[in-house]
């Protein structure tokens, strides 16, 4: 008998009036669903509530708030107020940057209590940053019990720190095409053993400028962010994104220094394009999928290949096994062609280190 278990963790939004100490907790996605739809009986439905405890709900968060969160207009439905728009950006770009992170405690707590049963057994250690394909293969794995595979985010560096060290299995790394991929293979050298390393081949992405919807500032190369009023929201400085784009800043001779914004980074695609959706900054440099989920407009300037890298030991093990039939199958082929900017390349195919780091890309 399967004794193993799932952990999630969820954020909750409470708030409390300091004069009355009284607090109140709040559904967010409720408020989402409405400025999305502009129907509160759909918002309700997703809630899995009735029409008239949404309502109740609504009034009550707006009198403890002393301000409306939606407004009803006849014929034209349900809309959020700005208050209540401002609060449902807020909780985006939380979810944004918080998601990574909350998936990696619940996945270090579940490995712990499933160790601890008689069943629970640790089966494949995987570190990738986070993205959007990888998250998808997560999902997938994660539909059966079948095994255990411990699935961690890490920035691109890392996964191989990992990986050279032995406390990973399965390392994610992304690989630009075209002129770019020269330097990326550069640091890699000496980290990866041609005879025991191994490359799995997963995604292509398109990489580009994220801007506002209509690209209001004309925004299309290196050389605009450096223009006064250009405000840019970058990626922390460990993220494989990052390095790319100090890269491409180098190719065209940008200076970071000389961007407004480049010392403000967030910690995935989706939370800098969040900042841009919210009117925070102007630009960020991440995957096209990103812009497209927060309704903006993408500037395209490469495409990558993502990899994962294992030892050549671990291929025959049922775990890996598993991995790659999940990678190779058509329902992950169908999830990635809804992903804007991704496409599948071979996935699950095994080539050795020369075969790909010796291509130009």
């Amino acid at each position: 008998m399967d004794r193993s278990v799932r952990v999630e963790i969820a954020p909750v939004w409470a708030f409390q009036r300091r004069e009355t100490q009284e607090r109140l907790e709040i559904t967010l996605g409720l408020l989402s669903d409405i400025r999305n739809t502009g129907k509160l009986s759909v918002a309700a439905a997703r809630a899995g509530m009735s029409y008239r405890h949404a309502w109740n709900l609504l009034v009550k968060w707006s009198e403890f708030f002393g301000s409306d969160l939606v407004e009803r207009k006849q014929g034209s439905g349900t809309s959020l107020t700005a208050f209540g728009d401002k609060l449902v950006w807020a909780a985006e770009r939380l979810e944004a940057r918080l998601r990574p992170l909350l998936q990696n405690l619940a996945q270090e707590l579940q490995t712990e209590v499933n160790q601890t049963l008689a069943s629970g057994r640790l089966e494949l250690r995987v570190r990738a940053s986070h993205g959007f394909a990888v998250p998808k293969l997560r999902e997938l794995l994660a539909r059966d019990f079948e095994g255990s595979v411990d699935f961690r985010y890490v920035s691109n560096s890392n996964s191989l720190v990992s990986m050279v060290e032995n406390t990973c299995d399965l390392a994610g790394m992304h690989l630009p095409q075209g002129e770019l991929r020269a330097r990326t293979l550069a640091m890699t050298r000496g980290w990866l053993d041609p005879e025991e390393h191994r490359v799995i081949s997963f995604v292509t992405r398109e990489m580009g400028l994220i801007v506002g919807k209509g690209n209001p500032l004309g925004i299309t190369h290196c050389h605009d962010l450096t223009r006064s009023g250009v405000r840019l929201v970058n990626r922390d400085p460990d993220s494989g994104t990052r390095i790319l784009f100090d890269h491409l800043l180098a190719q065209h001779q940008v200076q970071g220094a000389a961007i407004n914004g480049y010392s403000h980074s967030e910690f995935t695609h989706a939370a800098v394009a969040a900042y841009v959706a919210s009117g925070f900054a102007d630009v960020a440099f991440g995957v096209e999928a990103a812009a497209r989920q927060f309704g903006l407009d993408f500037v395209p300037v490469l495409t990558e290949d993502y990899v994962f890298i294992c030892h050549r030991r671990i291929l025959d093990h049922p775990a890996m096994e598993r991995v790659l039939a999940v990678m190779r199958g058509p329902e992950f082929a169908r999830e990635i062609s809804q992903l804007p900017g991704y496409q599948v390349k071979e996935p699950g195919k095994v080539k050795t280190i020369r075969e790909v780091f010796r291509a130009r890309g």
